[in-house]
């Protein structure tokens, strides 16, 4: 049986000229997409003239809505995977997904481009040669676990959080990791992008007088770091 192809796309993170060429040409391409939300998806397509058919994946129906996607791969159509920004599959729905086509043998290409993490990292000036990549930390259960665990790593630590819970991160990195240098960026690549750097404590100080709604991505340097160690990297 001839399958088709599932392509893994990376979308811009806020500023829709960071989309590649090549994302572009492969949505162009393909015949339907698998989002996660209609409407941001959507605005995405319109900007670059598309028009496509959209099949939904997210949090809420993954586990029913896999098998109807992948026979349609199955039966020869090409889907391309894209989530709301950034690199899918990364914090993201779509692992179940990919590992499922994976396992029916249709062919899994990845389209490379933004991703909010791996930019962050980029300019915070912390050490990059190995970093620890986290997401979302639990909730509820396992938060404080993984926080101490957290505070033992020797590598740099890249973390997401939402605008909900920045300042309670701030506020446990401040117990738990009180001396480590922090860079936290807020909308990166939107037009109110903002970057701090310092202790957990000194950019929630800072956060108090500010417009702190968005998402994030936080950098924490290793316990070994100071600002004087940047000459030596």
């Amino acid at each position: 049986m001839t399958h088709g192809k599932l392509f893994v796309v990376a979308t811009p993170i806020g500023n829709l000229g960071d989309i590649t060429f090549r994302a572009v040409e492969a949505l162009k391409s393909v015949d339907f997409i698998i989002c996660e939300d209609t409407r941001v998806t959507s605005i995405l397509l319109h900007h670059f003239d598309i028009s496509k058919p959209l099949a939904v994946i997210n949090a809420h129906n993954e586990s029913k809505s896999l098998e109807r996607v992948v026979e349609r791969i199955s039966a020869n159509e090409s889907a391309a995977l894209v989530s709301d920004a950034g690199t899918p599959c990364i914090s993201d729905p779509g692992v179940r997904l990919v590992n499922f086509a994976i396992e029916k043998g249709i062919e899994v290409v990845g389209i490379p481009g933004v991703n909010a993490a791996i930019m962050a990292l980029s300019i915070s000036g912390l050490p990059t040669d190995a970093f620890a990549f986290e997401g979302f930390l639990p909730q509820k259960k396992g938060r404080q676990k993984k926080l101490q665990q957290l505070a033992e790593e020797e590598r740099t630590i890249v973390l997401y959080e939402s605008t909900y819970r920045i300042e309670k991160l701030l506020e446990e990195l401040s117990e738990y990791m009180p001396q480590r240098q922090i860079v936290v960026g807020r909308e990166l690549t939107k037009k109110f992008e903002e970057t701090w750097r310092g202790t957990a404590e000194e950019i929630l100080t800072d956060f108090e007088k500010r417009n702190t709604k968005g998402e994030f991505v936080v950098i924490i340097a290793p316990p070994s770091w100071k600002k004087a160690d940047s000459e030596s990297l």
